[in-house]
């Protein structure tokens, strides 16, 4: 089932999960490397998921419902892990800008494995997997040399859990809060895009100089920065 942008552009219904456990060092997230064939992100590391299927819909149609179905089934096709609805706890909802080659309305949820499961990644779609804690796969995102390459939803997500100590305190942040909707405008900058979320000052007119708050990410020479000040 299609979205669609001002009857123009399709927009995919997806959903991914940040999948978090409490390792030795504090929280770690499970970051996937889609095969450098493939042909939507490849080589980029993700978080698992994927389009929400047919078969992701029951009877009423219920779009919520069909993300949380399909962010359980693609958990398990990418990664081998069984996970609940009862584990998914709701994050943010992404839409990809206007002007993107292909577009999706993601539903990000958070689960926490605490059960042991081993990570089995198909080797087709998905070549790698790691665990990795959120504040190093942003540094290591920033490494000229040899990046992690990090779509900005992704790095976004693993910046708003940098700084929690344990799953349990990523799952109280995120269960005492709505979830965060981010529809960017993408504007060009020099180097690079800049994403303009809503509480940006320029994010209604798609002017990234307008004086005021910021709430932005910047992707320049394949670097990318996080800002949100009010």
């Amino acid at each position: 089932m299609l979205e669609q942008f001002e009857g123009i552009e399709p927009i995919y219904p997806a959903a991914t999960v940040v999948l978090l456990r409490d390792g030795r060092d504090g929280v770690e997230a499970l970051l996937v490397q889609r095969n450098t064939a493939v042909q939507h992100m490849g080589g980029m590391w993700v978080f698992p998921g994927g389009k929400v299927d047919e078969v992701d819909y029951s009877s009423d149609r219920d779009k919520y419902q069909a993300a949380v179905n399909a962010a359980i089934r693609e958990t398990h096709e990418e990664a081998g892990l069984n996970i609940t609805a009862e584990q998914l706890v709701y994050l943010s909802h992404w839409t990809t800008p206007e002007g993107a080659k292909k577009r999706f309305s993601t539903w990000f949820f958070v689960a926490i494995l605490s059960d042991g499961q081993e990570v089995e990644v198909d080797g087709s779609e998905i070549a790698r997997h790691r665990w990795v804690k959120p504040s190093v796969a942003l540094a290591e995102s920033a490494d000229s040399e040899h990046p992690l390459r990090l779509m900005p939803p992704s790095f976004v997500s693993l910046f708003d859990i940098a700084d929690c100590q344990s799953c349990a305190q990523a799952r109280q942040r995120i269960s005492g809060r709505d979830a965060v909707v981010y529809e960017p405008r993408m504007v060009s900058v020099d180097g690079g895009i800049c994403f303009l979320y809503a509480g940006d000052a320029g994010h209604h007119d798609s002017s990234p100089n307008i004086k005021g708050p910021r709430h932005r990410l910047y992707m320049v020479d394949d670097q990318l920065e996080y800002i949100r000040q009010s």
